[in-house]
């Protein structure tokens, strides 16, 4: 089965032009010209990778990320005709995952699609650390083999620290990416939701999973 592409481009003719080259390597490809439409389609969870660009009307490349990010994991590769460290930083941040400045080679678009689509197949299967496995399709964790029960908002906190695991994840971040970046509940939220996690993780099995780092937030790390 061809992988299914989303093409979020204001530029018609840029857009066409990807589109034919993509449809000649064998994907499946839809179109969206304005921001707010193409975030409508990502949210229908039917495409295996979005192409994104940086300036969109009505709603921007970088909100349309975050909103994405919310609830999918997908691989984004932003589109931009800017090439400061700044916005690169800020899309990669924000959870893009590559970026590529116009005008490109389609040799290297599609090189890089080609990446972004096998590292998804390998890495969103099943995440792990210390004999915990999280199975991302299945939405199942367990732990040496005994299921641990987590509510929605459990799993995907946890699911976003595995995928960073070793990285410290501040509580802006982690706000922003688990809980939208629009949250308006409390400040804590991480705090008691990482509590809880530890409940039925690290108290019952004995385990250091969940590290704080004082001032800044939390890491998932192997070992006790």
């Amino acid at each position: 089965m061809s992988s299914k592409i989303l093409i979020i481009e204001d530029e018609e003719k840029i857009a066409r032009f990807v589109e034919l080259e993509l449809g000649y390597e064998g994907y499946t490809t839809t179109k969206a010209f304005d921001g707010r439409t193409g975030l409508e389609l990502a949210e229908t969870g039917e495409f295996d990778l979005v192409l994104l660009d940086v300036m969109l009307p009505k709603l921007s490349g970088m909100e349309v990320l975050r909103r994405i990010r919310r609830t999918s994991s997908v691989p984004v590769i932003m589109l931009t005709a800017r090439d400061s460290v700044v916005d690169k930083v800020s899309g990669l941040d924000s959870g893009a995952s590559d970026y590529i400045t116009k005008p490109f080679a389609i040799e290297e678009l599609l090189a890089r699609i080609r990446t972004a689509l096998r590292k998804t197949v390998q890495e969103d299967a099943v995440l792990s650390a210390s004999g915990l496995l999280l199975d991302v399709s299945r939405r199942t964790v367990t732990m040496m083999g005994t299921p641990i029960e987590l509510t929605k908002r459990e799993f995907d906190l946890l699911h976003y620290l595995l995928k960073n695991k070793g990285l410290v994840i501040s509580r802006e971040a982690l706000l922003e990416n688990v809980w939208g970046f629009d949250f308006q509940g409390e400040t804590n939220a991480v705090d008691v939701y990482v509590r809880f996690l530890r409940g039925k993780i690290d108290e019952v099995f004995d385990l250091k999973l969940i590290h704080t780092v004082r001032g800044v937030g939390y890491v998932i790390k192997d070992g006790k």
